[in-house]
């Protein structure tokens, strides 16, 4: 069956994007949706989880919705962060986007490539800091047990969760494809809809753990990123349509 509308479950792209190319050359349109959305923890959770801002030498950033409410909670908290505060950021993006708070040349920022275990080796160099890990409640547990091992002193403080969205003004909506990001995606579809089929709707899907999600929620995956030929989902996508639509 030929493909004539694509849902994907995330905000609209702010800027030029592959998917505004791939809806203009393949003539579908593509709708933007975001399934799931952040919702920052109040100054009283983060107490019950015992941490005291203050304890910590530096801190561990794996991403902005991380800077944006340890920044929050912080003043929320009357919490003044140190100038000699240790700031390691897991990407340039990362570290850019801490300029929203921090004068940049005048904090010590360490950065990493890009992957977290990247991070661990800058990290392990300053083993005498006492570490914070904002993070969400969807922290990859891969995350722990990397800094299980560097042997160093840290703690998580969960600042912010992943919360399902209300989608029911899509219930009677129709599109050829819907596109996922992660396992809180495929949650959130039958959060919304629990009585949903596939039928002939294809599924695309975004790394091996949203595939596992998508497969043990009974959903058959008809599209799969990152692969050598495609390692983009829009990639994917367009591979797909050209083959369908001809």
């Amino acid at each position: 069956m030929k493909v004539k509308t694509i849902l994907v479950s995330q905000p609209a792209p702010a800027k030029q994007s592959p998917y505004f190319d791939l809806s203009a050359k393949q003539k579908v349109k593509i709708d933007f949706r975001s399934f799931i959305h952040v919702e920052g923890e109040v100054a009283r959770e983060v107490r019950n989880q015992k941490i005291n801002f203050s304890a910590f030498s530096a801190i561990i950033f794996t991403s902005r919705n991380a800077i944006d409410n340890y920044f929050r909670l912080a003043e929320e908290m009357r919490f003044k962060v140190p100038d000699s505060m240790k700031y390691f950021c897991q990407s340039e993006a990362v570290a850019y986007y801490l300029q929203k708070y921090v004068v940049y040349r005048k904090r010590k920022i360490y950065v990493g490539e890009k992957a977290f275990q990247d991070l661990t080796k800058l990290i392990k160099k300053h083993k005498t800091e006492i570490f914070l890990l904002p993070c969400s409640d969807k922290l990859k547990s891969s995350v722990p047990e990397l800094l299980d091992t560097l042997e160093i002193k840290w703690e998580k403080a969960v600042l912010f969760k992943t919360v399902v969205s209300d989608l029911s003004d899509l219930k009677n909506v129709y599109y050829d494809i819907l596109v996922f990001f992660s396992p809180s995606g495929i949650q959130s579809l039958f959060e919304n809809f629990p009585d949903f089929e596939q039928n002939d709707t294809r599924i695309a899907v975004f790394g091996n753990t949203t595939v596992k999600a998508a497969e043990d929620a009974g959903l058959r995956v008809d599209i799969a990123a990152p692969t050598k030929e495609t390692p983009s989902m829009s990639m994917a996508l367009s591979h797909y349509i050209k083959t369908v639509n001809k």
